[in-house]
């Protein structure tokens, strides 16, 4: 056509479609690969591991869900941990290396003993290292949980968990309670048994006793709970 025609070459057309392609932007599909929960977890005397490995076991009950163990590191010296009678912890669990490997997963299920009413200091020491990732809110918008441990019935149970809560708040990540999901199992008055709707929990006693199938189950169920709500949260 002439000068004022309105055709545009072939050549033109090809190099439009050519540079739109090149500037878009391939999103990977969440579906292409498992959603991670990270159990990250402190235990002296074995009783928060127990719950961590049934833990565990419950999230990976659920589809393209993975629960993944890590270790909050020790802040203790191994001259100490002998004295205390501590036994050697399974080598096979990594701890955590760095906070920027937290980074990395889509939820978390934290677990400690209490001291006081709060989390041990191991735990916290993990949470104070986290400064980095709260200024730059790398942690924000991910859920969590939390399990534990106490020496006796009124030792803890809940108060450990919801003054864990701050470390959340702060770092904009969603708290996720259990609640009374457990159903019957959560109003058992037949059998010593730790836990609350913030979660799993074991009593240690003085530390010779061990967590009951009761405690494990509701272990176990909150791992089931948490995969199930990361995965309709990713998915919406």
């Amino acid at each position: 056509m002439g000068k004022g025609g309105g055709c545009v070459s072939s050549k033109n057309k090809t190099s439009k479609s050519s540079n739109s392609k090149k500037n878009s932007i391939d999103i990977p599909s969440s579906s292409t690969k498992n959603l991670k929960i990270f159990i990250v977890f402190y235990s002296m005397y074995g009783h928060v591991e127990s719950l961590a490995r049934r833990i565990k076991k419950g999230i990976e009950t659920v589809e393209g869900v993975e629960g993944i163990l890590y270790r909050a590191p020790e802040t203790i010296s191994e001259d100490v941990l002998m004295k205390i009678q501590a036994p050697l912890k399974d080598d096979t669990i990594p701890e955590i290396s760095s906070p920027e490997d937290l980074i990395d997963a889509d939820g978390f299920l934290f677990g400690f003993p209490t001291r006081f009413g709060c989390m041990a200091g191991q735990m916290k020491a993990l949470f104070d290292s986290t400064g980095n990732l709260w200024k730059e809110q790398k942690l924000a918008g991910k859920p969590a949980g939390f399990f534990v441990s106490s020496g006796s019935q009124g030792g803890g149970q809940e108060t450990t968990a919801w003054t864990a809560i701050t470390q959340l708040a702060h770092h904009g990540m969603l708290f996720v309670p259990i609640g009374y999901t457990f159903g019957a199992g959560m109003f058992d008055m037949d059998t010593v048994r730790g836990g609350s709707p913030y979660g799993a929990g074991v009593f240690a006693g003085d530390g010779s006793r061990e967590a009951t199938e009761g405690e494990l189950a509701l272990a176990e169920y909150q791992g089931k709970y948490m995969a199930t709500f990361v995965k309709k949260l990713v998915h919406a």
